[in-house]
């Protein structure tokens, strides 16, 4: 029972702004997710995947549940991980790493927030763990990682390019490793396929996210220049706005209400104003971005087509920016909430909605109260890269050691580009993530310290050695830790 009292305690730790706030954190998409199981039940720009997923936990009560359940599920990865990479799993330093990660980096934020952020650092650790730690797991266990990585990727199409970067990575432990992480990651693309061709009548892995594509290569510009060169003749509805789109373009952000949580991208999406969701005439285009969404792509064409070099230029910079774009910042405020999620709460009963209100989230106050506690969590997040990078190296004759470091790095790599070249930097989509670099170099750094009175080596292989005992299981046995 200990090792698993020890998971239990770290997954609270682990949401413990939740308890601070008095309430779940919800971000304005929270209510989207809770209407995907009211209805209507597809929503254009999100997959039909978290909504349902939750559902089962919240059953129009409570969302209490929902992020309980996030911060258990990251402590048994972390569990996992250590058994697995870290010499073997122990309660004491199991809570100790939940403890580093709860206080020193930005992993509660997103483990308490009722949306998806809190699956793609799952993602990344089950890739990790199925590409090279099988050897520490159960069948179950192996097939438990499987199902929540497939999931998980689903829920957010930023988690597909990351898993398919750590299929590619995990070919350093030989092809049946790699061909464990394609499987969630085939059987991912399977589930939106399927989802949105029931939802959409189109099977396709995002049948209108081309216009958020668009309105990235407007804010950097490519695409204004594109729509001013070829319209009238091109026909395009976007023609009519031909001298409308330079204010959400480059340098628009020093002249309109940007902010680092509110792109000129952002506005040009969501402003009800915006060219998108504005026609020639000035009236209101019903779901802008779905209903230009064909055009979208045709125009992003275009502009691949007149400027490649321009476009590369303008993702790699997002890229970087996105980088170092990891703070804790628009899942804190209330002005991100959104009065909407107290409609949808209503058909959860009077007193769900009269607990968010009393949050302190909801009130304005949660920024203040954790702002004491945020400034550490940058030199943390630079020591931990660090730290990543220097016990991979050391660690470069293992297999399983390099294998996890190099993961890391590669999967924060490919969500920068996914959410900041295709979508626009924001530090909620960095802080989801970054705080991984830190827990692997938590990981790695307990090789070198004894597992229960044992030393803990893991081989080459990944298998854990005989001492680490009951805490890391042979392939096919019983598990008793988990």
């Amino acid at each position: 029972m200990r090792p698993l009292a020890a998971i239990l305690a770290g997954g609270l730790m682990l949401v413990w702004p939740a308890f601070l706030s008095g309430y779940p954190l919800v971000f304005s998409d929270t209510s989207a997710f809770v209407h995907q199981t009211l209805g209507p039940l597809m929503i254009w720009d999100k997959p039909w995947i978290y909504g349902p997923l939750i559902f089962p936990l919240h059953w129009h009560r409570s969302l209490w549940p929902v992020v309980l359940a996030q911060g258990l599920m990251l402590s048994h990865l972390l569990w996992l991980a250590a058994r697995a990479f870290g010499g073997g799993a122990g309660p004491g330093r199991h809570l100790l790493l939940c403890a580093v990660l709860a206080a020193l980096t930005a992993a509660p934020f997103s483990a308490a927030l009722v949306m998806p952020d809190a699956l793609t650092p799952a993602v990344v650790l089950c890739a990790l763990l199925l590409g090279f730690g099988r050897a520490a797991l159960s069948g179950r266990e192996a097939a438990w990682l499987g199902l929540l990585a497939a999931a998980g990727t689903a829920a957010h199409l930023s988690n597909l390019p990351v898993l398919g970067t750590l299929a590619v990575v995990s070919v350093l432990a030989g092809w049946r490793a790699a061909a464990r992480v394609a499987l969630p990651l085939a059987a991912a693309v399977a589930l939106l396929l399927l989802t949105n061709f029931v939802g959409h009548g189109r099977a396709a892995l995002s049948p209108y996210g081309a216009t958020f594509l668009l309105a990235r290569m407007v804010a950097n510009g490519p695409a204004i220049r594109t729509i001013e060169a070829r319209c009238p003749e091109a026909g395009w509805a976007l023609c009519a706005a031909r001298g409308a789109l330079a204010p959400y373009g480059p340098g628009a952000c020093a002249a309109r209400r940007c902010s680092r949580d509110m792109l000129a991208s952002d506005i040009l999406l969501w402003d009800p104003d915006s060219p998108i969701n504005r026609d020639g005439a000035g009236e209101p285009r019903e779901f802008g971005g779905r209903a230009l969404a064909g055009e979208a792509g045709t125009i992003i064409r275009a502009t691949l087509a007149r400027e490649p070099f321009a476009v590369a230029l303008d993702a790699a910079r997002d890229t970087l920016a996105q980088l170092f774009s990891n703070r804790v910042g628009d899942t804190l405020e209330r002005r991100h909430v959104g009065e909407s999620l107290v409609w949808h709460l209503a058909g959860f009963g009077p007193v769900e909605a009269a607990r968010l209100r009393a949050g302190a989230q909801w009130r304005g106050d949660l920024p203040g109260l954790v702002a004491p506690l945020l400034w550490v969590q940058g030199p943390v997040l630079a020591l931990g890269a660090l730290g990543l990078a220097v016990l991979g190296w050391r660690g470069r004759r293992e297999r399983a050691a390099l294998g996890f470091a190099l993961g890391i790095g590669a999967a924060v790599l490919a969500n920068a580009f996914a959410t900041g070249a295709l979508s626009g930097p924001h530090d909620r989509y960095g802080a989801r993530l970054a705080w991984v670099l830190v827990a692997g170099a938590a990981v790695l750094s307990f090789r070198r310290q004894p597992a229960g009175g044992a030393a803990g080596a893991v081989t080459a292989a990944g298998r854990p050695s005989s001492a680490v005992g009951s805490a890391a299981p042979a392939r096919g046995g019983s598990p008793h830790a988990a």
